[in-house]
């Protein structure tokens, strides 16, 4: 195969938000088409009318997006891709069904829900090993089915399995993986509805759209079989099937919104950055063959081959997680961390009206901050003057003995002609020798006039940038308060 044939896709379900293990496919997907020069679709799954929601629909694009996997190719729509949507192709699922049916891989089921749920239970009381559909309609005759639709009954389309041997097919990942055909059911392929379910719809589509590589989560190996008679009941040469490793929680259990798997927007609400989550995910599951954790999108793309891929459960350890995010907060963009972090500061109440100085104040604290939302919380005393004082600090720092040293600074501080870091510490420096204080004593008490919490950047970087009228007046403010 060429890598110019190379096509994947993603194709969630719009039932619920994009959670993290549906990230990690949607990434791999994408890694893989630009690995191997092929493409990569979006595809939304929305047969399932009863679950389908639209806000969860809004969230997919977003969620991608902001991680950085644009699809390549889809229906125009206000000339950009959009995504191909299942709800939109009935027809050419219905049409299939019906070839089906006229080969005899299919048939028309009439059987009530709760006569299958009458069957399901008779099973269950046998403790049949595999359960499933008893096959009634499947030897109905000709004349039996069309008195059935004349009487109006409703019916599904049912898949016609064999009813003995073997069903198998090669995994990328996993190798040979063989199926006996009595764990395979006549599996419904349309509903009463007229929509398809997921194995119909999927098989024709992805051969319409000439799916290469089917990659998936490893909860669709039980299904695959399904679909591999499908392919042959259709003629169809079947893509290449990859089904990903589960990822499990620390403690070992499957991920669940308790454990991690929160969806992509939530980290993005939690602070985290979209290229953080994407090294992070990128390497549950995959690695480069090396020891490097720390990687840009080209360096994974460059490194990322199928054959990486693991069969092996990945972990997903939010330790690792954050302390990665932490690491791209050192080197990100003061400018587009400002993007993020203002509107957090205006939420809180801050007055955020100088984007330079706003840019100041990321490039001070991000090298401090592991996540863009702690960033926002740690940079109040930037933009107020603090109203209190911890009140720990203030018994240590806010001494009698050094009230002398921020009256002196007071008055010599607005004489500063260039105020700069260097400016600031030969001054502070002139203060101490003049008073016979060491600066120890004095600097903790005047970062905590400043700040009113006692933590922060380096305290002469931290001054030069909040400026001199800011300085003096907080200085002056807390000396007036000791004594």
């Amino acid at each position: 195969m060429n890598n110019a044939d190379i096509r994947v896709r993603f194709a969630p379900s719009p039932t619920g938000y994009l959670h993290v293990g549906g990230a990690r496919t949607a990434l791999f997907n994408y890694l893989f088409a630009k690995a191997t020069g092929g493409k990569f679709l979006l595809r939304i799954e929305d047969t399932d009318r009863t679950r389908f929601q639209e806000d969860s629909l809004k969230e997919i694009f977003e969620s991608l997006r902001w991680m950085g996997l644009e699809w390549d190719e889809g229906p125009e729509k206000d000339g950009d891709f959009g995504p191909y949507i299942q709800s939109e192709r009935l027809e050419l699922y219905q049409k299939h069904a019906e070839q089906l049916i006229a080969e005899g891989h299919a048939y028309k089921c009439f059987c009530t829900p709760e006569r299958l749920d009458q069957v399901r239970k008779e099973k269950e009381a046998r403790k049949e090993q595999h359960g499933g559909y008893d096959r009634t309609c499947r030897n109905l005759s000709a004349d039996e089915i069309q008195e059935n639709i004349d009487d109006g009954k409703p019916y599904v389309v049912r898949l016609k399995a064999p009813l003995e041997g073997a069903i198998s097919f090669e995994d990328m990942v996993r190798g040979i993986i063989e199926t006996p055909v009595n764990m395979v059911d006549d599996t419904v392929l349309l509903k009463t509805d007229g929509f398809p379910t997921y194995h119909l719809a999927s098989v024709v589509d992805d051969h319409f759209m000439k799916i290469s590589h089917v990659m998936r989560g490893d909860e669709w190996i039980a299904s695959t079989p399904r679909h591999v008679l499908l392919y042959k009941a259709f003629g169809w040469e079947a893509p290449v099937f990859a089904h990903l490793p589960v990822i499990l929680s620390p403690t070992g259990g499957k991920l669940s919104k308790r454990k991690g798997a929160a969806s992509v927007m939530d980290y993005k609400r939690g602070g985290y950055l979209p290229e953080a989550l994407f090294n992070f995910l990128a390497l549950l599951g995959w690695n480069p063959g090396d020891d490097r954790e720390i990687m840009t999108v080209e360096e994974i793309v460059e490194a990322f081959t199928a054959k990486k891929i693991s069969s092996k459960p990945a972990v997903f350890d939010e330790q690792k997680l954050e302390w990665m995010n932490g690491h791209y907060m050192e080197t990100y963009p003061s400018d587009k961390l400002a993007d993020e972090v203002i509107p957090m500061w205006q939420e809180r109440g801050l007055v955020v009206d100088d984007r330079d100085y706003a840019e100041g104040v990321v490039k001070l604290l991000q090298i401090r901050s592991k996540k863009v939302t702690e960033l926002a919380e740690t940079a109040d005393y930037f933009f107020k003057d603090p109203e209190e004082y911890n009140e720990k600090q203030a018994a240590k720092q806010f001494k009698e003995a050094v009230k002398p040293a921020l009256e002196k600074l007071v008055a010599e501080l607005p004489g500063v002609a260039v105020w700069n870091r260097d400016s600031l510490e030969t001054t502070f420096h002139s203060v101490a020798d003049s008073l016979e204080m060491s600066p120890g004593k004095i600097n903790p008490a005047v970062r905590l006039a400043v700040t009113g919490v006692g933590g922060g950047p380096d305290l002469f970087d931290m001054l030069s940038h909040m400026g001199k009228d800011r300085t003096v007046r907080r200085i002056k403010k807390a000396s007036e308060t000791i004594g």
